[in-house]
C-alpha cells in the first residue's frame, strides 16, 4: 500500500469510533511495513489527517508496541513537532505506555530497545506539554511519564514539583486530581 492510500483509507475510514480506528489499525498490524508511512502522516502536522493517523497509531501501540521499534527515532524526534490537540492526545499516551513499560519491575524488551536519547526526547515534550496550553489528558500522561523518567534524570523532580504546584490553582478538577497523586509520589 502507498502513502497515498494509507492517506485516502484515514480520510474515508476513520472517525471517533473504536470500531472505525480498530480497522485500520488491524491493517497496520497485519502489515508493519505501513508503519513508518503511517508515522509519515502523523507527523504531518498542518493537515487534519494526523490526527486521525495518531488515532490509529495509539490503537496499534496499544496492541503490540513492538511495531512501534522500527520507527522509534523517528518517533520520539518528531514529538516535539505536533501542533494540533488531537494529534497532541494520542501521542503523549504513546509515550506514558513506553515510559511504563521502561520503568516496569518485569524485565521487558521495551528496556533494552529504548535509549537514553529516546528518553531525553520524550522527557522535552512530556515538558513540553504540561508547561503549555494542552488539554489535561496530555498534561496528565506527560505527570506520569515525567515522574517516572526522573529516575533516570534526577533534576526532573524538583521541576515538575514547582509546575504542578504553580498551575495546581487554575488547573481543572482533573487536572488538581492528577497534580495530587503525582505530588504524592515525588
Amino acid at each position: 500500500m502507498t502513502k497515498s492510500a494509507l492517506y485516502e483509507r484515514l480520510v474515508s475510514g476513520v472517525n471517533h469510533s473504536r470500531e472505525k480506528r480498530q480497522e485500520i489499525s488491524d491493517l497496520i498490524l497485519d502489515q508493519p511495513l505501513l508503519m513508518p508511512l503511517l508515522l509519515e502522516l502523523v507527523f504531518k502536522v498542518k493537515d487534519p489527517i494526523s490526527c486521525k493517523a495518531a488515532w490509529v497509531m495509539e490503537f496499534t501501540v496499544k496492541q503490540d508496541i513492538t511495531i512501534l521499534f522500527p520507527v522509534l527515532n523517528d518517533f520520539t524526534k518528531g514529538l516535539h513537532t505536533l501542533t494540533l490537540e488531537s494529534s497532541i492526545r494520542p501521542n503523549a499516551k504513546i509515550c506514558e505506555i513506553l515510559i511504563l513499560q521502561y520503568y516496569a519491575k518485569q524485565e521487558n524488551i521495551i528496556q533494552s530497545v529504548v535509549k537514553k536519547q529516546h528518553l531525553e526526547d520524550i522527557t522535552t515534550a512530556c515538558f513540553d506539554w504540561l508547561i503549555g496550553d494542552h488539554k489535561v489528558a496530555a498534561q496528565a500522561y506527560s505527570m506520569t511519564s515525567l515522574l517516572l523518567l526522573g529516575r533516570t534524570f534526577p533534576w526532573i523532580h524538583p521541576e515538575l514539583r514547582i509546575i504542578l504546584e504553580q498551575n495546581y490553582a487554575t488547573g481543572t478538577a482533573a487536572y488538581k486530581a492528577r497534580a495530587r497523586m503525582t505530588l504524592a509520589k515525588l
